[in-house]
């Protein structure tokens, strides 16, 4: 018998990998695009929430001009200056990530332990609870009613927050997949009613509210991570490329438990010019907001359900949220989040796009309007 026969015991993955479930998340599946005979480029996509006009003047020429013979800037200097000068933040106070979603992981590590208490904002993205799990706390998810368009019954939520007694609290402001946003008399107020915990702040879409309220200032209170994204505005997803802003004290533990060379040479090369051109992020994101709101009166006019939402995607009451994305992939090649993993089964979500990408979904949900089980 050869050694490689012998049966050998080996050491199983920890039980809070061996109990994780993925999050699932917008944008196209590789996977099943692939079993379709379909490339990305057949396919519209409304699944994922970024800037449908695309990357500002010369971000695409920065990157190709990095000097990839080189490992990068482990700590980010540069970019991370740029950041703290539009933000109005010292170079300490940021850390720039591999995405938000990095950003989220690092916050967990540095902060959960076992047994501690998480508590998710819900319903919303799915990184949090699997972050959170994985470091092997326990996960309270306090979910706003669909009666009330999702938007939170803040009593409730103050209650809930002082019963549970976090450690951790993830708020994501403005929600993903709802869409609602949260002032800063509501956001003050229930961070009074857990003073004790951190709470991280998602500013990934943000930069979609019209007359979005100034939030930097909560980070002096110590107790605040606020979390913003460069892909979505930027339309940049394929780079990666978010970042933290916090008290130096909460920086220096993220940086700590942050991969070395996150952050490649590309994306600090596109980090910095899309910082320098506000003026094409701030055009073609006013045309998307009023995009959205075309596209929820037309969807509406339609006999569709849409949720009010104050960015530029919305969720729509589809009654069987997996069978309509499928059927728009397959008969439409248009692809809508299916919100089934937010515990939202009858809705998708779709984001704003161009004008006569717009009318293409159109045309497509109202093929879709009377099929049967709506």
């Amino acid at each position: 018998m050869h050694p490689e026969d012998q049966s050998a015991s080996f050491p199983e993955p920890r039980p809070e990998v061996q109990r994780l479930r993925p999050a699932v998340h917008g944008g196209p599946d590789y996977a099943e695009l692939c079993r379709l005979g379909l490339s990305p480029g057949d396919v519209l996509d409304f699944s994922a929430s970024t800037n449908a006009y695309g990357p500002p003047p010369g971000v695409v020429e920065a990157m190709a001009m990095a000097d990839v013979t080189r490992y990068p800037d482990r700590h980010a200097i540069a970019l991370r200056e740029a950041i703290a000068e539009r933000e109005g933040v010292s170079c300490a106070e940021v850390l720039v990530g591999n995405g938000a979603a990095q950003l989220i992981w690092l916050v967990a590590m540095a902060y959960l332990r076992p047994g501690d208490v998480a508590f998710v904002v819900g319903p919303t993205f799915g990184e949090y609870r699997v972050a959170a799990q994985l470091m092997g706390a326990h996960v309270v998810e306090w979910r706003a009613d669909e009666s009330s368009d999702f938007v939170p019954d803040l009593s409730a939520l103050e209650v809930a927050l002082k019963e549970s007694g976090p450690r951790l609290v993830w708020l994501c402001n403005p929600n993903n997949p709802t869409g609602v946003y949260l002032g800063a008399e509501a956001v003050a107020r229930l961070h009074a009613a857990a003073l004790g915990a951190l709470w991280v702040i998602d500013e990934a879409y943000r930069p979609f509210v019209a007359d979005a309220w100034p939030s930097v200032h909560l980070i002096a209170k110590g107790g605040v991570v606020l979390l913003r994204s460069l892909t979505k505005d930027h339309a940049l997803p394929g780079v990666r490329l978010g970042y933290a802003l916090a008290a130096p004290s909460v920086i220096e533990a993220l940086a700590r438990v942050q991969p070395p060379w996150s952050v490649s040479a590309m994306a600090q090369a596109a980090g910095l010019v899309a910082l320098q051109d506000r003026r094409h992020v701030a055009h073609t994101i006013g045309i998307l907001r009023a995009e959205a709101t075309a596209l929820r009166d037309a969807l509406r006019a339609q006999g569709w359900r849409v949720v009010p939402s104050a960015t530029h995607f919305c969720l729509v009451e589809v009654g069987d949220a997996r069978i309509v994305r499928d059927r728009l992939l397959r008969e439409h090649r248009i692809q809508v989040r299916d919100c089934t993993s937010f515990g939202l089964p009858r809705f998708v979500r779709v984001a704003a796009r161009r004008p006569e990408e717009n009318e293409r979904l159109l045309s497509a949900m109202e093929a879709l309007r009377c099929r049967p089980g709506r």
